[in-house]
């Protein structure tokens, strides 16, 4: 079962419904008004920071199975437009939004933050106080919370969420391998949820790329023939992706790669390092980060609630690339010998800032050396 499941899909028929609650697994009630579609749900309730890009937010399959509060205050200001959803679907299980606007204003708006709900099937509170929420979920850490019709309906002794989340990625992830584009590189991306905006960085770098589900053999891969493999973001515990650890480390020694977020965890896992769960994640898109080579500081974009224990990783096999300035987790490792990288923060930026797009063209050169290597064997 997925992290996050519908409790009561029935709504009130001919009677208006607008008064909402979130309910927390801790005590607190907070009061709303019902935006979207109208069900009771459960979920890990997390918030983003980000004062833009909550189109992108919603559309990010990393939000599989959790409850997005946007900590901006307005939301939907400037509509929601055709060309920037991370994924084909909404991928969060709800939204706590403060203000709501209903008459957006930008010239590519084709919808209101209400229609998209709508349209999705995806529920939410509005006019709820978020910057009380923020300080709740701070404050207790890891916090599943229930949206409901009526505060009194939540029992004391109710399950709260199924934690395990091994179907998260399989909810979110493709069901069979997709081509896209024909550049000279050809990049295999290993999908356990990845965002449309890494596709679209790896085409615009002479990519063509072949998209294939989080649970494609070696062989399958291999038979592919890829110059590079690229591994994605994706939502829950990158513990559960351990029956595919051996396949992660072999498809790694054998092309150059590069893995973002979740992608960045399971090859940390896979060369024997540990990863734990975060007091309440990063989330957002202002996280400075620094390189450790240089002493230069990027700001970068973030959607993680899982970070790799720096202490448990091999110095031998991997230096540790980039720190957060903030707290000093690790944001990013470079293998020593093998053409190997992985970062925690999203090169790709949506939404967020481009400082550290290079990313991508590190990789590409990585990809193009390989390739020539074979060529001189040959």
């Amino acid at each position: 079962m997925i992290a996050c499941y519908i409790i009561n899909v029935a709504t009130r028929k001919g009677l208006p419904m607008t008064t909402g609650y979130l309910v927390l697994e801790t005590g607190e009630v907070f009061e709303g008004e019902w935006i979207g579609a109208e069900y009771e749900i459960a979920g890990e309730v997390v918030f983003n920071t980000g004062m833009t890009g909550y189109q992108e937010m919603m559309t990010d399959p990393s939000y599989a199975g959790q409850i997005l509060t946007f900590s901006y205050p307005l939301i939907g200001n400037y509509g929601l437009n055709e060309t920037d959803d991370e994924s084909f679907q909404v991928s969060a299980s709800a939204i706590l939004a403060g203000e709501v606007t209903e008459t957006p204003n930008h010239y590519q708006s084709h919808s209101t933050m209400t229609e998209k709900l709508m349209k999705a099937n995806i529920p939410g509170l509005k006019n709820i106080d978020t910057r009380a929420v923020v300080a709740a979920v701070r404050k207790h850490q890891t916090v599943r919370g229930k949206i409901v019709f009526n505060e009194r309906n939540v029992k004391d002794d109710e399950d709260w969420g199924v934690k395990e989340n091994a179907a998260l990625v399989d909810s979110v992830t493709v069901q069979e391998m997709m081509t896209y584009g024909s550049g000279n590189h050809h990049v295999v991306l290993v999908d356990f949820g990845y965002k449309k905006s890494i596709l679209t960085a790896l085409l615009e770098n002479d990519c063509k790329v072949t998209v294939v589900p989080y649970n494609t053999s070696y062989d399958t891969i291999q038979d592919l023939y890829p110059d590079g493999v690229l591994f994605s973001n994706g939502p829950g515990d990158p513990m559960e992706m351990k029956p595919y650890f051996t396949t992660i480390k072999k498809l790694t020694q054998s092309y150059p790669s590069l893995g973002i977020c979740l992608g960045h965890q399971v090859i940390a896992l896979a060369y024997g390092a540990s990863t734990e769960k975060m007091p309440f994640g990063h989330r957002g898109s202002n996280h400075p980060v620094i390189d450790t080579t240089t002493g230069k500081v990027w700001i970068t974009s973030q959607n993680h609630g899982y970070v790799v224990i720096e202490n448990s990783v091999d110095s031998n096999e991997f230096e540790v690339l980039f720190r957060n300035v903030n707290d000093k987790t690790v944001e990013g490792m470079r293998h020593i010998s093998l053409p190997l990288q992985s970062v925690q923060f999203h090169p790709e930026a949506h939404p967020g800032p481009s400082d550290t797009a290079y990313v991508f063209d590190d990789f590409i050169k990585q990809v193009s050396s390989a390739k020539e290597n074979e060529v001189v064997k040959i």
